[in-house]
């Protein structure tokens, strides 16, 4: 394959991961919320990877990106070359997923793909699974951060805030939109962020698999978000969050951008603007 050519589209469904199956460039990865649903069963192949590691881990915002050391031995424990095309996957919908996407996506490797609706998809479609943990063959990745626009601070949020054309998703409860809950020192929203939980992003009848595109880009129109925006989403830590990253990306939202920092950062600090 060329630089160019992906293997798979963003967006995949079961029977087009089967078919590729095998491919000696395809890496197939179960991030789970749950790390059981990995022994319970998971796509032949696949390797888990915990999702911890697509957090920093450490200091007063834990759900940071990690350092670029970090994501360099985490890329090479997994064994991602610059050929490889990572299909993601999880049990809960597509939160962990999106976050593994959005990581590739930040260090600049594009060739990846959503297994749309993650193991129930996969499970609905009566696909074979297997129980017996798979270990991934691990490289020499040297990851840097190349594509920095996927992400954004809380100081570059608030120097953008009320500008034309920017726009904030916030991904968690309304009942967290709203300041009724939470665990952060502040409670409340971004002014002028718009709230689409992450759940109501999934189809719940569907085996989890994303919602009806048109249905989704009328909604997120409703609520003043159009694909030619400057879109970032975020939630309490940038977990939902990878999942409406995600779903923009696949409505054409050419623009989206995700605040790692998320509420974790910005409700407890007293330097950002809140609104309930």
């Amino acid at each position: 394959m060329s630089s160019e050519d992906n293997l798979l589209s963003l967006i995949i469904e079961p029977e087009q991961l089967e078919a590729s199956l095998g491919h000696p460039d395809l890496l197939v990865i179960d991030v789970p919320a749950k790390a059981d649903s990995y022994l319970e069963g998971h796509v032949p192949g696949a390797v888990f990877l915990d999702h911890k590691h697509l957090l920093r881990g450490a200091g007063d915002v834990p759900n940071e990106t990690p350092s670029v050391e970090q994501l360099s031995a985490l890329f090479s424990s997994l064994g991602l070359t610059r050929d490889t095309h990572v299909v993601a996957y999880d049990d809960e919908g597509g939160g962990w997923a999106g976050r593994l996407l959005w990581t590739l996506e930040l260090i600049g490797h594009r060739r990846y793909s959503y297994l749309n609706g993650g193991i129930h998809a996969w499970r609905q479609a009566g696909r074979a699974g297997e129980t017996m943990p798979n270990e991934p063959t691990p490289s020499h990745y040297e990851a840097e951060i190349l594509t920095p626009e996927v992400s954004i601070d809380a100081e570059a949020i608030k120097e953008r805030l009320g500008y034309k054309g920017f726009a904030i998703w916030d991904a968690r409860s309304r009942a967290e939109y709203d300041g009724e809950k939470g665990q952060n020192r502040h409670l409340g929203h971004i002014p002028g962020a718009v709230n689409l939980d992450w759940l109501g992003v999934m189809d719940h009848d569907n085996a989890l698999r994303l919602r009806d595109y048109a249905e989704l880009v009328t909604e997120l129109e409703a609520l003043g978000l159009t694909p030619d925006m400057e879109v970032v989403t975020h939630c309490q830590s940038h977990h939902r969050s990878g999942l409406t990253w995600l779903a923009g990306r696949a409505l054409g939202f050419t623009k989206m951008r995700a605040y790692p920092g998320s509420w974790k950062d910005w409700g407890n600090r007293d330097d950002t603007p809140i609104e309930h």
